[in-house]
């Protein structure tokens, strides 16, 4: 089961989305325990992509450096990019219509929004389950940190 919600507090969105494998009608909390072979593979996948998003950013990077890096790997470990527009993420803004995305043509550096949030909504060609892990990033004295 996969969930993403935008909570707010005081005005302020959030972003916050997860898949969820429940087996034998019990949630499995940690990854290596899950069953379902393709089921692992998909959110060991979500991992790697978030770990490899904290290796490769610099401040230097842009939203599209990030695009093409992101949706490069997705394709080489044999997975696609569920998203109707291949973009993986947005900036973190007060109004929705204000989102910047991890999107081509995006010349943006990551390091000149507040904060961002990193999203690929993925799958194994031709199978009927996706995976979706979202977190916030910003930087800290030009490091990128997880929110």
């Amino acid at each position: 089961m996969t969930i993403d919600l935008s909570p707010q507090n005081n005005n302020v969105w959030g972003d916050y989305a997860r898949t969820i494998i429940i087996e034998n009608g019990i949630v499995v909390d940690c990854v290596e325990n899950i069953e379902n072979e393709e089921w692992k593979k998909g959110l060991q996948m979500e991992d790697r992509l978030h770990q490899e998003l904290l290796k490769y950013v610099t401040v230097e990077t842009t939203f599209e450096d990030l695009y093409f890096h992101m949706n490069h790997l997705i394709k080489e470990y044999g997975f696609i990019n569920l998203d109707f527009l291949g973009n993986l993420g947005h900036s973190i803004v007060n109004r929705s219509e204000d989102r910047i995305y991890i999107e081509k043509e995006n010349k943006t550096k990551l390091i000149d929004v507040n904060y961002f949030t990193f999203e690929p909504h993925i799958s194994v060609l031709n199978s009927k389950y996706g995976y979706k892990k979202e977190n916030i990033y910003y930087f800290v004295e030009g490091k990128l940190v997880e929110l």
